[in-house]
C-alpha cells in the first residue's frame, strides 16, 4: 500500500506509509551499481550513494534508538557526528550497507510499533520530543536526501 492509499483519518497509517515509501525508494538506490559507482564522489564532500544511503541508516538509528529507544550514540556503537555518518570504511560493500540499513529500518519498525504519537521521548539531545515529531524529522531526512541519490544515480548512469 502506498502512502496515497492510505485514509485521511489515520495520521499514524499515513505517516508510516510515506516513511516505508521513502525507506523503499533509498533501499533501491545502489541497485545495478559497481562497488566502483556506489562510492563515486561527485561533489566535493562526502557524500557518495553509498555513503547516503550509511548516513541514512545512522539518522534512523539516532531518532529511533537513541531519541525514542533512550539508547546513547557510544552504546549503540555509532559515530558522534552527521559529518562522521556520511563516511566510509574500506570493508563497506553495498550488500553490508544495505544489510545494515535494513536492520536499522526493522529495529525503528518495532521501536515504534506500539507508541502513540503523542509519546513524549526523551533521548534527544535537545530535549523531549513528541514520537509525531520524531516521525516528521525522519521522513523530511529521507525525502531531502533520497532528492539527493536519485541526482546522484542519474549522473552516474549517465557517465
Amino acid at each position: 500500500m502506498g502512502p496515497f492509499d492510505v485514509l485521511v483519518e489515520d495520521e499514524r497509517a499515513q505517516l508510516d506509509a510515506f516513511v516505508e515509501e521513502y525507506r523503499r525508494l533509498f533501499e533501491r538506490v545502489l541497485d545495478g551499481l559497481t562497488e566502483e559507482q556506489a562510492r563515486r564522489r561527485l561533489v566535493p564532500s562526502q557524500t557518495t550513494l553509498l555513503g547516503l544511503l550509511k548516513h541514512v541508516t545512522w539518522m534512523q538509528r539516532v531518532w529511533f534508538e537513541e531519541c525514542v529507544g533512550g539508547s546513547s550514540r557510544q552504546e549503540l556503537g555509532l559515530v558522534a557526528s552527521v559529518d562522521e555518518s556520511f563516511g566510509l570504511a574500506d570493508d563497506d560493500t553495498v550488500a553490508s550497507v544495505t544489510a545494515a540499513y535494513r536492520q536499522a529500518c526493522a529495529t525503528a519498525r518495532a521501536v515504534v510499533a506500539e507508541l502513540p504519537l503523542e509519546t513524549v521521548v526523551t533521548g534527544h539531545r535537545g530535549g523531549p520530543r513528541t514520537l509525531r515529531w520524531v516521525y516528521l524529522q525522519v521522513l523530511r531526512e529521507l525525502a531531502h536526501h533520497c532528492g539527493h541519490a536519485d541526482i546522484l544515480r542519474e549522473q552516474i548512469l549517465a557517465g
